[in-house]
């Protein structure tokens, strides 16, 4: 992926689509509890959690087509199909899905055309094959 710091299946986040300036990652894990006397909870781990990754930026139209890009990942959301999330790097985070993306549009052309865009889309991990198997990344 040159010129790409991030894809979402074959979305890629680069200059003429959308830019992120912030990616938000969270890893939940989960942990069973049981009360005693006098004492804190005994706790047994039980598993892991969700994971979501949130991916935030700002842009413009003159760096690229930010209401279009936003218009496929939200087709995208729709659709509601797992994604392999990848970065730049060839670093594979794993299968993904959009559960919202925020748009805030500011600036405006005389037309209503926003000139500047803040975007912010988050995703949740969803488990894949590998997964499946207890093969976590």
């Amino acid at each position: 992926m040159s010129n790409a710091i991030m894809g979402f299946g074959m979305f890629v986040f680069s200059i003429p689509t959308l830019l992120h300036d912030q990616l938000q990652r969270k890893m939940d894990y989960v942990f069973a509890r049981s009360p005693r006397v006098g004492a804190r909870d005994a706790t047994q781990f039980v598993g892991i959690g969700d994971e979501t990754i949130s991916l935030a930026g700002i842009t413009s139209v003159e760096l690229g087509d930010g209401v279009a890009s936003i218009d496929t990942l939200r087709g995208m959301a729709e659709d509601g199909e797992a994604q392999p999330l990848v970065d730049g790097a060839g670093r594979v985070y794993g299968t993904f899905v959009i559960t919202s993306i925020d748009e805030r549009y500011r600036t405006f052309f005389p037309d209503g055309t926003p000139r500047t865009i803040d975007f912010a889309i988050d995703l949740l991990r969803v488990d894949d094959a590998a997964d499946q198997a207890g093969e976590r990344r």
